[in-house]
């Protein structure tokens, strides 16, 4: 690790927001171009909640400091602070603001519990956060003939396995520099080893892959059923119905997130690239 790296990073504190507060203020610390991030930045913006927004830079490995693992063990965005409570996954993150936020001038994302739409936006939530986008967008990388007009940068290959082997370095370091943070740093050294052989593995790539294509048609059956059930009204159908839910959010960031790593063609010989 550069000199200057060390010193920025023996001289961080945490910013005085990263504090637990007892007021009603939302406070978001995230990464631009995290999947996960995106997620919760979306249901935020469609509740039309207020949040005080912190990246914290992945790929200065900010994420790695003492400050945000005491914040969170797993080293991970997004996080969100609120009132005493720090919420660490971004499933949790939305399911707490939709049982949080509940007035009625803020929309529900999340039909009722009991309703008919409740099983079907929590099958599609689940089905779509159930895919390894980790995987595809690491294994893109890695393996770039996977991909089809990808919008990674050529470059990233080569940078991101050295990437890989400083951060395996970096972790250790700071596990020895930083005692109470020990196991936590050396847990994610394990996990990180333990991606990237994954990552790395065509014939699990291949695997994951064509799970995805079957989740994909599954999906486009259901947009069809949803076609068919309206096809005159010109409202627009929206996964499970004709409301905007969890499901759709999970779907949009999914696609946006499939285009971006050039997996838009992966299913039906190209013809959901443009949906």
């Amino acid at each position: 690790m550069a000199e200057g790296k060390e010193d920025q990073m023996a001289d961080k504190t945490p910013p005085p927001e990263m504090k637990v507060k007892s007021e009603a203020k939302l406070i978001l610390y995230h990464w631009t171009q995290s999947f996960t991030s995106q997620k919760v930045r979306l249901v935020i913006a469609e509740k039309g909640l207020k949040c005080e927004e912190h990246d914290v830079s992945l790929p200065l490995s900010e994420h790695n400091e003492p400050w945000f693992m005491r914040l969170n063990a797993s080293g991970e965005v997004p996080v969100l602070i609120h009132k005493e409570n720090i919420i660490c996954d971004a499933t949790q993150i939305i399911d707490y603001l939709e049982d949080t936020f509940m007035n009625e001038k803020t929309p529900r994302l999340m039909p009722e519990e009991g309703s008919m739409y409740y099983p079907r936006v929590q099958h599609y939530r689940e089905l779509l956060d159930s895919l390894p986008m980790d995987a595809y967008t690491h294994g893109c990388i890695l393996h770039p003939e996977l991909a089809v007009d990808s919008m990674i940068p050529a470059y990233a290959t080569t940078r991101i396995r050295s990437q890989i082997g400083n951060t395996e370095s970096e972790l250790k370091k700071l596990a020895e520099e930083n005692p109470d943070l020990q196991e936590a740093y050396i847990a994610k050294q394990k996990r990180l080893k333990s991606k990237l052989m994954d990552h790395d593995n065509i014939k699990y790539l291949q695997k994951i892959l064509d799970e995805l294509e079957k989740v994909l048609d599954q999906v486009e059956t259901e947009l069809q059923r949803r076609n068919e059930e309206t096809p005159e009204n010109g409202h627009q159908p929206w996964l499970c119905g004709e409301f905007f839910s969890l499901a759709d959010v999970s779907l949009a960031v999914t696609l946006h997130r499939l285009k971006f790593i050039g997996l838009a063609r992966r299913s039906n010989n190209g013809s959901r690239e443009d949906e």
